[in-house]
């Protein structure tokens, strides 16, 4: 078996200790147990004996293969528990963390004053704004008016009552803001700025100006462009849908294009594609392409504003063009995993919680072993990645939104072949815009014409009666619909002569 094979089988030991731990609360009792069973297996492919060494008996030598690969399996499999078994304490580490959090302790026991920095880029709507504060270790998510503006790194101090995150029908947003370490929320609590003389190092120095320049290019496209138009565009280009209506979300899910207007996977993955298949018009080389793809896609992340979710988008989407340039599928998915199983050793919290983290992993998944089978239907390079992509997240996406579109796979077709252009004139026009009003107006009507477009195929199949709600849907019926697609995927990669894993 080779090496890359057997990281493979302990990372996904290692996921599936995360995973368990998450829905059942494995005692302890369970996992001494396991780790003594994990020791045993191991001693045994390690303790000496058998037959004798060097025999040159026909029978000996057939026994010492037999012992050999039932060393190396027991091996593998005591391994494969011993990396369960960190999988199981790495997610109890962080729930520990989440039950002994000192500013979590507060949540319910009355008025405090607290001093923190802003440790994010302020999220301003339309009639209030959310202030992420670092206080010590712990984050508390602030929800103000927008009468005051707060910057990234602001000092101040907050007089209110912290609270438990609310768990809303249908919403568990607890659970939402655990994954980015807030277990803590206030709401409209007195809030003073205390300094604004931001204490820089290098990486909040980057970030601080990333941050800068988002806000300038997204202020190009919302002062030249009204909505619907300037939340579209916003959505699209920076993955930035927090100020949409829920009306224009509403139709937008009903469309099946609610995924084109975020940062997950599913948006890096579509993008990398677009970009890579432009370089090669460019004529600059397959390899030069993918590698120029990993950069350009960085570059993008970046100007997004380094959003926790974008970065995850980005490491995903990277490691697909990466494992493309190393031209295997099992190559590619083994890559994968590992990057996964990196991520969730830094916070397990994102198997469970984080949906775009799901959706970023399934997607590449389905891209690498869904795709080559839909370009025997679909000629299209971004269609096939898109449906692929669509395909495979459907579960995720019917688990916890409970809804799902029946003109998806039109909308795709109609929507998809202009992405290129909606990104490229949109990104290019807010680049402009933001240097000269004249240079903006260059590229001001076919950005316009481009996101009418958009919007026309949206409103024309966002009738209620296009899109499909499923409620109360069990994680079970998950497991069962990824057995059912995977082995179909599995069957026709048999067929067509491709390896699965």
């Amino acid at each position: 078996m080779s090496s890359s094979k057997i990281l493979f089988f302990l990372c996904v030991s290692f996921v599936l200790g995360i995973f368990l731990e998450s829905l059942i609360k494995i005692p302890q009792v369970f996992i001494w147990g396991f780790l003594f069973l994990a020791i045993l297996v191991i001693l045994f492919t390690v303790i000496p004996g058998g037959v004798p060494f060097g025999s040159r008996n026909p029978e000996h030598k057939h026994k010492s293969w037999i012992l050999a690969f039932a060393r190396m399996t027991g091996g593998i499999m005591g391994f494969c528990i011993l990396f369960f078994i960190l999988g199981v304490l790495r997610m109890q580490i962080s729930e520990f963390n989440i039950a002994n959090d000192k500013l979590a302790k507060l949540n319910g026991k009355g008025g405090v004053v607290l001093t923190g920095v802003i440790s994010d880029a302020p999220d301003v709507r339309e009639t209030s704004q959310k202030l992420t504060v670092k206080i010590g270790e712990s984050k508390v998510l602030v929800t103000t008016k927008n009468d005051a503006e707060y910057s990234y790194l602001d000092k101040v101090e907050i007089t209110g009552k912290p609270q438990e995150p609310a768990v809303f029908d249908g919403f568990n947003y607890k659970n939402y803001l655990l994954k980015d370490g807030i277990y803590s929320v206030m709401s409209f609590p007195k809030v003073e700025i205390v300094s604004r003389a931001h204490k820089y190092n290098l990486f909040t120095y980057i970030y601080g100006e990333v941050l800068f320049l988002k806000q300038k290019l997204e202020q190009s496209v919302n002062d030249n462009f009204l909505p619907p138009h300037s939340l579209i565009l916003d959505g699209i280009i920076f993955g930035n849908n927090k100020n949409m209506t829920t009306d224009l979300r509403d139709r937008l899910d009903n469309a099946g294009l609610r995924f084109l207007t975020a940062i997950s996977g599913v948006h890096v993955i579509i993008i990398s594609e677009i970009l890579f298949y432009f370089l090669m018009f460019l004529r600059i080389g397959r390899r030069n392409a993918q590698v120029s793809s990993i950069f350009l896609i960085w570059f993008y992340v970046v100007l997004t504003g380094l959003t926790t979710s974008g970065i995850r988008a980005g490491i995903m989407g990277g490691i697909f063009i990466l494992a493309g340039v190393l031209g295997r599928q099992n190559t590619s998915s083994r890559t994968i995993v590992l990057a996964a199983s990196l991520m969730l050793l830094q916070n397990p919290l994102l198997l469970i919680y984080d949906i775009g983290f799901q959706l970023s992993f399934m997607a590449c998944l389905g891209i690498i072993y869904l795709k080559p089978l839909l370009k025997y239907f679909v000629k299209s390079n971004i269609v096939s990645v898109t449906f692929a992509a669509q395909i495979i997240t459907l579960p995720i996406m019917i688990y916890n939104f409970g809804a799902i579109s029946l003109v998806a796979p039109i909308t795709s077709i109609l929507i998809l072949p202009a992405m290129e252009l909606i990104l490229s004139f949109g990104f290019l026009f807010s680049i402009f815009a933001s240097v000269s009003k004249f240079l903006g107006l260059i590229l001001f009507v076919p950005t316009w014409l481009l996101a009418e477009y958009f919007i026309s195929i949206m409103n024309f199949f966002s009738q209620p009666w296009m899109a499909k709600t499923i409620a109360n849907v069990s994680w079970i019926w998950i497991l069962f619909a990824y057995t059912i697609i995977f082995s179909f995927i599995y069957f026709l990669n048999k067929k067509y002569s491709r390896n699965f894993i």
